[in-house]
């Protein structure tokens, strides 16, 4: 049976666009601690729904890799606007936006290199380091959250993805072997 394309799961990521669109354009009002508490709030709110839209998925058997790719498009778009959201509040330097393109790197470096585009397997560690990956931005960017601590913790955020790529590109190559790649 093939997965509606805009079943209930898709409608929750739909929604979580349209906050993380919400939460991007914040990035053009002038940087304010109330603003950052509404971002926080509001990415709080997009992570617990991606949360809930493979669940709503898996429970009505609608899976899809046309869900999936959704799903996973609309995690790195919010890793790099929090991420560019963190560097614009000052709270760490322009490098936190390696966490938000390194996605996009990944993608555009399997144009010369193709053995990049191979499909992954399914993989717990690159779920939870994405989940990781948005609760520190979230953090380092709360008013509440001391500069000091919200640099360490996009730091943290930034060494586990660096990590996590590093075993797939890995993973990737040995697949591969020295032929293909």
């Amino acid at each position: 049976m093939t997965a509606p394309l805009l079943g209930a799961a898709n409608l929750i990521t739909g929604a979580r666009a349209v906050l993380v669109a919400g939460i991007a354009a914040a990035g053009f009002a002038p940087p304010t601690a109330k603003l950052a508490a509404a971002v926080v709030a509001v990415g709080t709110v997009a992570a617990l729904l991606d949360l809930a839209d493979g669940w709503v998925a898996r429970r009505t058997g609608t899976v899809s890799a046309f869900g999936a790719r959704f799903d996973m498009e609309v995690d790195a778009v919010l890793i790099l606007v929090l991420s560019a959201l963190v560097w614009r509040y000052g709270v760490t330097g322009p490098w936190v936006l390696a966490s938000g393109l390194m996605r996009y790197a990944f993608v555009a470096l399997a144009g010369p290199w193709p053995w990049l585009a191979r499909p992954l397997p399914p993989s717990r560690r690159r779920q939870a380091v994405c989940v990781v990956q948005i609760v520190v931005l979230l953090v380092a960017l709360a008013p509440v959250v001391p500069p000091a601590l919200g640099l360490a913790a996009a730091a943290i955020g930034l060494a586990a993805l660096v990590w996590s790529f590093a075993v797939d590109v890995r993973w990737l190559a040995l697949a591969a072997g020295p032929r293909g790649r």
